[in-house]
């Protein structure tokens, strides 16, 4: 049984998820705030975390942070009652993998939480293939192993860093679209804000590129989107 943390500091909301993600399977883990949320987090390592954005003490921008600085790269649905492009922006650049809006459906957090847990699917096949690698440039995909090096050092990706250079080196040498990368990776529309797209990929050039404003391996391709290829192609 896939264990899922929820922290928020609404009573309602937390058991309103609670009641929901049980029915639907899942052992829940609640919290109030921020500290608790992340103390769990770290003891009890649960398979993904709905994490709500204004929370006392600590916020949940700098509960994502932490985690992420603390190499933990559990899922995160981050929810929040502000509609501001800012806010949603700022929370998927600190390594949420996705955000949900206030007032939601619980039938719509369940569909999310699903989605982004039957991405982490890819990880457990991988752990039966046998040493399968991509190889692009210096660049080693290893999918026994669900890591990627550059240059024979091993980089820290999130779960969805990890998805779309996936599905970029899957389909080596094709432009793709904001649209195709977003229904490709995250498997639904974002209302047409393809900028969450962007900011990832600019997080993976930061980590694959000798200079991410020259990028040899993920390239611009304008008014269209973007394309994986080697140094040298």
């Amino acid at each position: 049984m896939r264990s899922i943390l929820v922290v928020d500091d609404e009573p309602s909301i937390v058991t309103l998820l609670k009641f929901n993600l049980e029915q639907s399977g899942y052992s829940v883990l609640t919290a109030e705030d921020g500290r608790q949320g992340l103390d769990l987090a770290l003891t009890e390592k649960p398979d993904l975390i709905v994490l709500d954005l204004m929370l006392p003490g600590m916020d949940g921008m700098d509960v994502c942070k932490t985690l992420r600085q603390e190499k933990m790269n559990t899922p995160i649905l981050m929810l929040t009652a502000k509609d501001e492009e800012f806010d949603k922006i700022l929370g998927l650049e600190l390594g949420a993998d996705d955000y949900m809006t206030k007032p939601f459906s619980p039938r719509e957090v369940v569909a999310r939480v699903k989605a982004i847990l039957r991405r982490s699917q890819v990880e457990e096949m991988a752990e039966k293939a046998t040493d399968e690698v991509m190889t692009i440039g210096d660049l080693e995909i290893h999918l026994d192993k669900y890591t990627v090096y550059f240059r024979d050092e091993l980089l820290v990706l999130t779960p969805k860093e990890f998805e779309l250079l996936l599905y970029l080196a899957n389909h080596k040498g094709k432009v793709l679209s904001r649209d195709q990368l977003l229904n490709g990776v995250w498997d639904f529309h974002y209302d047409g804000d393809t900028r969450i797209v962007d900011v990832h990929i600019s997080h993976l050039r930061e980590k694959i590129e000798d200079d991410s404003k020259r990028p040899e391996y993920i390239r611009t391709i304008r008014g269209f989107g973007y394309k994986l290829e080697g140094p040298a192609e």
